[in-house]
Parts: structure tokens; C-alpha cells; sequence
């Protein structure tokens, strides 16, 4: 039965996913995206059309799916291109300071506590400068590559700031697998439901994925590109035991307008990828 029913959703998938996307004149001037390998043949589909997706939308996306239960990762073209972090590294703030309370190197207090509930729940930026600016600034960032963040760097033109990091969507799929496999049990635990109960306004990107999904996430967006264009990004987790990890950041190159589109390409990746796979 189990085979039969991943048989028929296959090919719902292909008419639902790709029949819209192989009619456009985006997709098919582009050449067919490789089916990536390891993953089951309904995920290898819907990773295949969400790239064909990608490639058809404004400006261009860095993307990376991870199958934690099996080991498998697909990336694309742009996973290693260097974008605007925006807000996705208060997670990495988040998971620094839990650590430096473990070590004894700080003390954690309320106030600490609610802003970091802030910055992950509504992504606040005040919430954000504030821990910061309180326990290290820069020294955070000596730290991050410890937690998957290794291409992560400062540019010279802008304060050295969580607001102004150039990573990429590698450094966000190693950090999201960070937090899922490396942090201690009860700050796996925090950290997850954090992600799994962001503000409405937060409920795009990774969201997509659908409620059967259980997505979390950390996103982030601005118009920081020297144009005034949007980045818009997005990491989390879908699946039952947050079992597939997802980063998403879309350099949008548009200006007016650009938040809209690149909020609606990376909830739509996410739609395609998961939307409907879990049953």
C-alpha cells in the first residue's frame, strides 16, 4: 500500500509541480535541472521542479535540502554565492549565547531570556542589537564558524554587525544541522519550538512546507544590496523529527517590491519541496 500510494502521489506531484512550470517560456528556454541523488524518486521530483522554479524567478537563489535520516544533500548552483545574511544570524546569536551560559562565560538573565524570544519569534532587531551590543559584538562572529558558519564573513564597506554578514546558503544548512544534531538536548528542544511557533508575520519561506510538515525557521530579509534590491532568506526544518533541513536565500535583484518577491519564491520552493509529502 505504502508503495502505491508514493506511486499515485508521484504522479500528482508531476502534474501539480512541474506541468505549470514546463509550460513557461522562463523554464523552457533553461535546461531540465539533474534529478539529485539520494533522495527517495517523489522528493528527487519535487527538488528537481522547485530548482526549475528557482530559475524562473527574479534574481537568482542559493539552495540546499538535507535528509538528515539518510545523509543525503542536494545544492544547487548557488549554495557557496556569498548574499546578505540579513537576519538569519540571530539563530547563530542564539545558539552562542546558550552555549556561553552552559560554559560559565556568561549569565543568562530574564531580560537576556526574553530577548532572545524575541529576535527568534518576531525577529527583533532591537531585541538583537541590544544582546549584541551586551555580550561581545564582533567576538560573536569569531564563534559562528564553530557552528557551520565557515564562509560567513564581514565586508569592509559596512560595520562590522549581525545586520551587515555576507554568508551563504551552505553556512545556513551547516547551522540549522548544527542546532538539530550537535546542541545540547534541552536547547535542541528550546530551539526548535521557537522556530516552530514564530509571530504570523514570520510564517513564510520554510512555512511553505505545509502544516503536516511541522515546519520551524529563521528568516530574514532587506534591501541591502548596493541597488537598493531585497534579500530575502530563509532556514529551518521540515518533516516528522525535523528530518529534512532547508535553506533557501534569494538575492532578488528587484527593488520595488522586492520583500513581496522574494517572500513569495522561497515559500513557493518550500511548497514545492514538501507541501503534501508528509500525507
Amino acid at each position: 500500500m505504502r508503495d502505491i500510494s508514493r506511486r499515485t502521489a508521484l504522479g500528482a506531484v508531476s502534474t501539480m509541480a512541474l506541468g505549470g512550470l514546463l509550460t513557461s517560456p522562463v523554464a523552457q528556454a533553461a535546461p531540465a535541472p539533474k534529478a539529485p541523488g539520494g533522495f527517495d524518486p517523489l522528493l528527487r521530483l519535487r527538488i528537481a521542479a522547485a530548482e526549475l522554479y528557482a530559475r524562473g524567478r527574479p534574481g537568482f537563489a542559493g539552495m540546499v535540502v538535507r535528509d538528515r535520516e539518510t545523509g543525503a544533500v542536494w545544492r544547487n548552483a548557488h549554495s557557496a554565492t556569498l548574499i546578505w545574511a540579513c537576519s538569519t544570524p540571530k539563530l547563530a546569536m542564539v545558539v552562542d549565547l546558550l552555549l556561553r551560559d552552559d560554559a560559565g562565560a556568561i549569565r543568562l538573565t530574564d531580560l537576556d531570556r526574553a530577548q532572545m524570544h524575541a529576535m527568534l519569534h518576531t525577529s527583533d532587531n532591537d531585541a538583537a542589537h541590544a544582546l549584541w551590543n551586551r555580550y561581545g559584538g564582533t567576538g560573536f562572529a569569531t564563534r559562528f564558524p564553530s557552528y557551520g558558519m565557515t564562509d560567513m564573513r564581514f565586508s569592509d564597506e559596512h560595520p562590522h554587525h549581525w545586520g551587515w554578514i555576507l554568508t551563504t546558503a551552505n553556512d545556513l544548512d551547516r547551522l540549522m544541522t548544527y542546532v538539530l544534531e550537535r546542541m545540547p538536548r534541552r536547547h535542541r528542544e528550546y530551539l526548535v519550538r521557537e522556530m516552530r511557533s514564530v509571530d504570523v508575520n514570520q510564517q513564510w519561506g520554510v512555512w511553505g512546507a505545509g502544516p503536516k510538515a511541522r515546519p520551524g525557521l529563521k528568516n530574514g530579509w532587506s534591501d541591502d544590496n548596493a541597488d537598493g534590491s531585497w534579500l530575502v532568506n530563509t532556514v529551518g526544518f521540515a518533516g516528522p523529527g525535523e528530518r529534512y533541513t532547508v535553506a533557501v536565500m534569494n538575492n532578488t535583484q528587484v527593488v520595488e517590491g522586492g520583500f513581496e518577491t522574494g517572500r513569495e519564491t522561497t515559500t513557493r520552493i518550500s511548497e514545492i519541496l514538501f507541501r503534501g509529502y508528509f500525507g
